[in-house]
């Protein structure tokens, strides 16, 4: 099957309504997740950050609470340093407000990917009964495995974030700089989720193998995708169909390229005569 026969089975999968359903499940737990990180990030002062600026900028003295969240307490110095001047505090108002709708859309995309994880079973054991009921899961995730895989790649992300901090000044390279740790994550998380699902470690060593990078090219669509502010929110269950077509489709090859014909017939006639009482 090729890639483009996989999407488009991927897209008539995604638009039924059974899945409709399910893609209304991240959607609405990512904005719930967002609604109350708003206020809460409200609450610890984003008027005060506004009057923080004025003052400076008006050359008054500042008090800093230092009994306030670090993150708080490094963005009011940071606030006072860059609108001290007026130079530097028109770049800071255009920075505050870039940065500041990029973090809620990377934020948004990193939600509803660690939501997408706990649906991910569900949705591919549709996609499965559908297309590939003669397959058998193997699946080799555990349940603290993806829990273990999340705290792995959220640290990588992080990690690679600040390694990446001399890169964000300089230009068109910064683009790629902030976007490679999100897409680390999302690379990790998506593949690891559908991977882990469908098939066994041996049967993943030997399909990942070959096809890795044409899975690095699927998640990077993907990753372009979810690059369209708040998309991701409803479109992360086709992200999952999509990446497990591509699974189930290999997987069914590598069996067929195994496997005679006779002794497949043999074999599903030996479980047919198995289930008769």
């Amino acid at each position: 099957m090729s890639e483009v026969d996989i999407f488009s089975r991927s897209v008539k999968d995604f638009l039924t309504s059974e899945m409709l359903k399910i893609a209304l499940i991240p959607l609405i737990v990512t904005m719930i997740f967002l609604y109350i990180l708003f206020f809460t990030a409200a609450d610890f002062g984003i008027s005060a950050l506004q009057e923080i600026a004025q003052a400076s900028q008006n050359g008054e003295e500042i008090v800093v609470d230092e009994s306030a969240p670090f993150y708080f307490v490094w963005a009011t110095y940071v606030i006072i340093f860059l609108f001290k001047y007026s130079f530097t505090s028109y770049i800071a108002g255009f920075l505050l407000y870039t940065v500041g709708t990029i973090v809620v859309l990377n934020i948004s995309v990193i939600l509803t990917i660690i939501v997408i994880g706990f649906l991910t079973p569900i949705i591919l054991k549709k996609v499965h009964k559908k297309h590939y009921s003669h397959l058998s899961l193997h699946g080799f995730g555990t349940l603290l495995s993806p829990l273990w895989v999340l705290f792995k790649s959220l640290l990588m992300m992080m990690l690679l974030f600040i390694l990446f901090i001399p890169l964000y000044f300089v230009p068109l390279i910064n683009i790629i700089a902030f976007s490679l740790p999100l897409y680390y994550f999302f690379h990790k998380l998506l593949n690891y989720d559908v991977s882990s699902t469908i098939l066994s470690q041996e049967e993943f060593k030997v399909i990942y193998k070959k096809e890795a990078n044409t899975v690095r090219l699927r998640t990077l669509l993907l990753y372009f995708v979810s690059m369209i502010p708040f998309i991701t929110l409803f479109t992360a269950v086709f992200y999952i169909i999509y990446l497990g077509n591509g699974y189930f489709v290999k997987l069914e090859e590598m069996y067929k390229l195994d496997i005679p014909d006779s002794k497949i017939d043999e074999k599903e006639e030996k479980e047919k005569i198995a289930l008769i009482p």
